[in-house]
């Protein structure tokens, strides 16, 4: 999956604007213009469109968990450039969005996706250990479309009493 395709899918399942994500782009340390962005999400076969690097990708990512979390703390390893792939993407979303194992499970079953705890545990391994398991491009592709609709599911009505309705914090 092209990088541009990523960054597509992630503005439409976490509902960014472009300023927004303009912002995700300066506060890992990119600066980019409106046009610049434009051209990001473009399809490949319309004009104007441009390839997003690996090294503009790993900004945007750590730029959406500066934006959802805080600051990072750097240290020697995170000055290293590392190979972006499909593991570190969905790790750094998990990151970014404070999930645990049972939001992932909820993202992957929303968009009818089998996956097992074990095996989702086995995408978050370091690549040589021996349970690794590499993330493929439709895991990733039905792990976003999945998170569009947790994202946008709705709220329950829950009754407190039996003369009013309120609501009450999303429940899990």
């Amino acid at each position: 999956m092209l990088a541009n395709d990523f960054l597509r899918k992630i503005r439409y399942s976490l509902n960014l604007k472009d300023k927004e994500m303009i912002q995700i782009f300066h506060t890992s340390g990119q600066e980019i213009q409106r046009a610049h962005l434009n051209n990001l999400l473009k399809k490949e076969d319309e004009q104007g469109f441009f390839l997003c690097s690996q090294s503009l990708l790993a900004a945007f990512l750590d730029g959406l968990i500066i934006f959802y979390r805080g600051s990072l703390k750097k240290t020697a390893e995170a000055d290293q450039p590392i190979k972006i792939n499909n593991n570190v993407i969905l790790r750094k979303i998990r990151i970014a969005l404070a999930y645990q194992d049972t939001d992932m499970l909820e993202v992957f079953r929303l968009a009818e996706t089998t996956v097992s705890k074990s095996e989702l545990s086995a995408f978050f391994r370091r690549s040589g250990h021996k349970h690794y398991k590499e993330c493929g491009d439709q895991f990733l592709r039905h792990f976003l479309q999945g998170l569009a609709l947790y994202k946008k599911r709705p709220v329950r009505r829950e009754t407190i009493s039996i003369k009013e309705n309120v609501w009450l914090k999303r429940k899990k």
